[in-house]
Order: structure tokens, then sequence, then C-alpha cells
């Protein structure tokens, strides 16, 4: 999970970025206060893009928070390209920071270039006191003031915080047997988080976007991705822990703001080769090898996603009427597994139960028994959900080294699964399986439980 790499991170000032908690005390009280009084920047033009950035900081991870919104900085936003974020922070949490004068709540930016790393120095536009991150209708809100107040052709949206896929984490306290869902931008002081249930809820009340992003881990699974399949055209994400290193905010914003007239498929491309640039840089590169992770992260049409479904629904309905449980097995055993548990709960990354859908549709046919009543068949629907993800799906999948078992990263294809593996519990949630879209679309969950036979 993220431990190794949050001890990493934090040690090493290469991979972090600046040293947080040395950050200028003019940042204070004071200083906020006469940010807010600031003149504010014109807001109603059209821009070409609108870029809103949900931080949840109000967790373990608030340093990382504070210096991604000054990477924002760098660039800044431009009378093409309008940058927003609403960032929370707390006091007391594990990793808290007393950088840019310690002040704690939620607060919303107008990103402008600044070039001392050290201080966000940007237009502050409102503090919101200390709602509730983890609260769908908190997102919605964000979304719904920056869409009115920095009109655009085209929206980015992105959720940055902890991420868990499709799963919703048993609260302390809460038995599992609670109709609880939660998923995404989990908020240490209320205890909440957004669930992948209440995910398209937030583009319902606050608006469709051109592109959703989520920095944040395991969430580019299809049970995630069909929740949203209406709320935006693309949709990027990590189907792996996302490191905290981040994405590579700088260079994306640039290729933005340079061709500012691009699509959401361009920006998505945009987002993706950036991002295995920097992973591919040596620091980073040595970043992954201490922490003994590869990365991934891809670029997914939103209006593939039914045709996903259907391929899939097709494909291990005649997989279970052929009955190769000996080619499943070898695809089980095979998959490339996601970082689910770690090395003590899971040595060899057997227990996980998020692996990549393409890979293992193309182990369970590199094994099949041809021999087989409906192995054919079985082969052919393989061969057209492969090329359906790769083709029509998939617009851009990118990846860096290998996990810490030696699979490589190059046998991600951009879209991950529930794929259980081999008994164990690596982490309590709540059973929300069958209320998700996707499942109520393919009835994945009875396949799930007839890999659980073999």
């Amino acid at each position: 999970m993220l431990i190794p790499i949050l001890s990493y991170l934090l040690a090493s000032s290469a991979a972090a970025g600046p040293a947080l908690d040395s950050l200028s005390a003019q940042a204070g009280p004071e200083a906020a206060a006469a940010a807010a009084q600031a003149p504010a920047p014109s807001r109603k033009q059209q821009r070409e893009w609108t870029v809103m950035v949900y931080m949840n900081g109000k967790s373990n991870i608030e340093p990382f928070a504070l210096a991604d919104l000054n990477r924002f900085e760098t660039l800044g936003s431009t009378d093409k390209v309008a940058i927003v974020a609403e960032i929370g922070r707390s006091k007391g949490l594990d990793n808290d920071t007393t950088a840019d004068g310690d002040w704690s709540g939620v607060r919303r930016y107008y990103v402008t270039k600044d070039s001392d790393k050290d201080h966000v120095a940007s237009t502050l536009l409102a503090d919101l006191g200390d709602p509730d991150m983890g609260d769908w209708k908190e997102a919605a809100a964000f979304l719904k003031w920056a869409r009115t107040e920095y009109p655009a052709k085209k929206y980015l949206f992105v959720i940055w915080d902890h991420g868990w896929g499709w799963i919703d984490p048993v609260k302390p306290g809460k038995p599992a047997a609670a109709s609880y869902s939660r998923s995404i931008s989990h908020d240490f002081v209320t205890g909440n988080y957004i669930s992948a249930l209440d995910m398209g809820k937030i583009f319902k009340e606050g608006g469709k976007v051109d592109m959703y992003v989520s920095m944040a881990c395991f969430m580019q699974m299809a049970e995630v991705a069909y929740e949203i399949k209406d709320a935006a055209q693309v949709i990027v994400g990590s189907e792996e822990v996302i490191q905290l290193a981040s994405l590579n905010w700088e260079d994306f914003l640039s290729r933005l703001e340079e061709k500012p007239a691009s699509g959401p498929e361009a920006a998505g491309v945009m987002m993706t080769e950036t991002f295995r640039e920097m992973y591919s840089r040596p620091e980073f590169v040595d970043m992954l090898d201490k922490t003994k992770y590869g990365t991934q992260l891809s670029a997914i049409r939103a209006s593939a996603l039914p045709g996903l479904a259907a391929r899939t629904k097709a494909w291990y309905e005649l997989a279970m009427a052929a009955g190769d449980k000996a080619a499943l097995a070898k695809a089980k055993e095979g998959v490339l597994r996601f970082e689910v548990g770690d090395e003590t709960t899971d040595p060899d990354k057997s227990i996980s139960f998020y692996g990549d859908l393409y890979n293992f549709v193309e182990l369970a046919g590199r094994n099949a028994d041809a021999s087989l009543p409906g192995a054919a068949g079985l082969a052919k629907a393989g061969e057209e959900l492969k090329s359906y993800i790769a083709d029509s799906l998939t617009i851009s999948n990118v990846w860096v080294g290998k996990d810490r078992t030696g699979k490589e990263y190059s046998n991600t294809h951009g879209i991950a699964l529930q794929i259980p593996g081999k008994p164990g519990n690596l982490i309590e949630y709540y059973p929300t399986y069958s209320r998700l879209a996707f499942e109520k679309a393919t009835g994945w969950d009875r396949f799930v439980k007839y890999l659980g036979t073999i």
C-alpha cells in the first residue's frame, strides 16, 4: 500500500519537493487575510479550459497537497486556461506540516503564476471554514461553483487524495453489514469519504465535464469508471497505487496552455505522456526501485464502457460454459495484480483482488485447452474483448517498471477489475458490489464467485 512510498517521499527531498515545514511564515493569517481582500481575477470570460482540482489534504498526505498546489503555480492561470483549487488541511494528524502559515480548514484558490515553491501565493477566493471533504456534496458544490465562476469550452475535474478503487473500507466502530459505501477523498477529520456509488452524483449535481482525473490509488477500474460513464468524455487514472510524487502537473499544464484548443482525448494523452516522462527520470526510477513499485496511468473513453461491459459479459459466460478451470487457474496465478496489501500481508501478491482485465483474459486464452467444447467461441470472444480494450476503450496507457514480484507493468492495458486471488483478508470492506452499475450491467460477481472455486 502507501506506507513504503510515503516514508520514502517524506525522507527524500528529491522526490517529495520542497521541505514543506520550512515554508515562509509570511503566509500566516495576516497574509491570508490580505489575499482574501485582493481584487478577484476576471472570472466570467470564457476560456478554452477550466481545470478544477478538489484537493483533500485533510489526511496523512497534507504536505503533498500543498506541494502540488505550489507546482500548479509554476504555470498559473492564463486567459485561455483557468486553474482553480479547493484544498483542505488539518492539524494534529500524521505528517502534519506547519508550512504556509499552518492554517487549517478548506480554502478555494485561483491559481496564479509564482516561482516561490515554498509559498502558496495564489489568490485566495474563499475560506470555507471546515466542511467535510469526504462528502460528495462538497465536491459537487466546488464543481458547480467553478463552472459558474470560470466558464470554459472544456472542463477538467480532478479528485486528489487517497483512493481504494470500488471498495468501501469499513470505518472503525461501524459494522460491515451497515450500508456505508466510501472509496475516495478520505477526510480524516470527519472519518468520511466518497463512495464509488456516489461519484456519479457529483456530476449530476455539479455538471458534466470533458475530462475527469483521479489523483488517487486504484481508481482506473471498470467498476469505478462505469459509475461516471455519463459524466465525462475521458477518464484518467491508475490501476495501481499512484505515487505521492503525483502527476506531472508542470509539463501537462504547460502543454495544455501551449495548445488550449486541444480536445479532451488530446489532453488525456498529454497527461499520460508527461506522467511517463516524469517517472522515467533517474530520480523517479530510483524511487520506484527502492519502494518496489512500478507505476501506470491510462486515459479511457467513457463512451466505450457499455461496449466493454457487453464484451466482458459475453467472454466470462463462455468461459464458464467451457469450464476450462486449468486455464483460469493459471490466469489467476499469473495476472498482474495491484498492491492492495503489502509485503507482510500479501508476500507474493497472490491474495490481492484487483487485476488487469486484458492481462487476465490474455493468460486464460494462452493456457486454454483448444479441444474442449466451446473453446473456439471462447477464444474468439477473448480476442474481441482484448481488441476492444486496446482499440476502442483505451486512448493511452503508459507504465514504468515492474512490481515487487518481478512482473512488468507492460502487462497493464488501461483498465482493472475485481479478480479474486487466493483466500485472505487484506482489508475489511462493506458488501456493496451488487449495487455497482458495472455489476448490474454484467453480472460479473457471478464469475468472481466461480473463480473463487478454482
